[in-house]
């Protein structure tokens, strides 16, 4: 089965990657396209959706354990067999099953993280079309938002997307997918906010592409996400945190001194950078085969006490969005 899983940038040494520049932006709008004051289910200002992921199981565990449903869930298929949305599918311990949490839990939204790792040239001359077709078919019957992370963490190292390749590859994505009706689909551009040869607009597919930018927070440097701050910003789109966890020794094993380190650190961010959806990757790393003793720790809010009362806390602030028959209303979908 060929269902992979994120490969987070963080997971190379920064030591491997210190010659390597970051780049500041300044980058102008692309011509042709109109400012957007709303963008497609972008939440009402002053609210921020809250987005749990990413293993099997996972979201009801946090559901459960917490007492509240988030306004969504996270998953992850490849355009090379779009596996682990209807059908289950294992990869190196990791388990994804979309449906049955559709299925589940009507009102919320879905984000999907699409890997296209070394399959650009084979996307943007239509060989996977079908599989698209077959993403984009899921995608129509889930009836909800759903945001679609196409080739998750671009600039990312480990995934050594070719610029131009990657953009073509995202472009003939999104086409398809608009020229079957598939209206429900936001699409994320997401980049790692990591070290990297390239500014992360050298990877951009163009303003009438992208509906939100996304970035991923793990324990880099908070300077090391401004360029996408700022692109944001330019380009006039909402930012996701389209991937978070507090890693090693900001596990959430160490309680107050992880809330301390990390979690306060990262709800001051979405706060002062108008964040407008988080995505928590709520799981204990040491289970699972492919991150087994690589130092990730244990992630899960429900794990610590100190840690899920000072969570509960936050995230029952009005700001929050979570699962309730009004969230695809305030969201701008409408169910047909």
């Amino acid at each position: 089965m060929n269902l992979i899983t994120p490969l987070i940038s963080s997971i190379l040494p920064l030591t491997a990657l210190a010659v390597l520049l970051v780049h500041g932006c300044g980058v102008t709008p692309s011509p042709g396209f109109p400012a957007q004051t709303k963008n497609k289910f972008e939440p009402p200002d002053g609210k921020v959706l809250l987005i749990i992921g990413q293993n099997a199981g996972v979201f009801e565990t946090y559901a459960a354990s917490t007492g509240t449903t988030p306004a969504g869930f996270m998953v992850y298929t490849s355009v090379q067999d779009v596996s682990g949305l209807e059908d289950e599918a294992h990869y190196e311990g990791v388990t994804q099953y979309a449906q049955p949490v559709v299925d589940r839990y009507p009102n919320t939204a879905v984000q999907i993280g699409l890997y296209m790792v070394d399959a650009l040239d084979e996307v943007a001359s239509g060989k996977f079309d079908g599989n698209i077709d077959k993403l984009g078919n899921w995608i129509k019957k889930a009836e909800r938002p759903v945001f679609l992370r196409i080739g998750y963490e671009f600039d990312g190292a480990h995934n050594h997307h070719d610029p131009a390749q990657y953009a073509a590859a995202y472009r003939h994505i999104v086409d398809r997918l608009r020229q079957h009706g598939i209206d429900n689909a936001a699409f994320v551009w997401h980049g790692t906010c990591a070290l990297s040869e390239k500014p992360p607009e050298a990877w951009y597919p163009g303003d009438g592409y992208v509906d939100w930018f996304g970035i991923s927070y793990f324990d880099q440097s908070q300077a090391m996400m401004m360029p996408m701050i700022r692109l944001a910003k330019t380009h006039q789109k909402p930012l996701m945190i389209a991937e978070s966890t507090p890693r090693g020794g900001s596990s959430t094993y160490f309680g107050k001194g992880s809330w301390d380190s990390w979690f306060k650190p990262y709800f001051k961010f979405i706060e002062d950078n108008n964040i407008k959806a988080i995505s928590y990757i709520d799981d204990n790393w040491e289970t699972i085969e492919m991150w087994k003793g690589k130092g990730w720790g244990d992630a899960r809010i429900e794990a610590n006490k100190y840690v899920k009362q000072h969570w509960l806390e936050e995230i029952r602030k009005p700001k929050y969005l979570h699962a309730s028959p009004e969230l695809f209303k305030k969201l701008g979908y409408t169910l047909r």
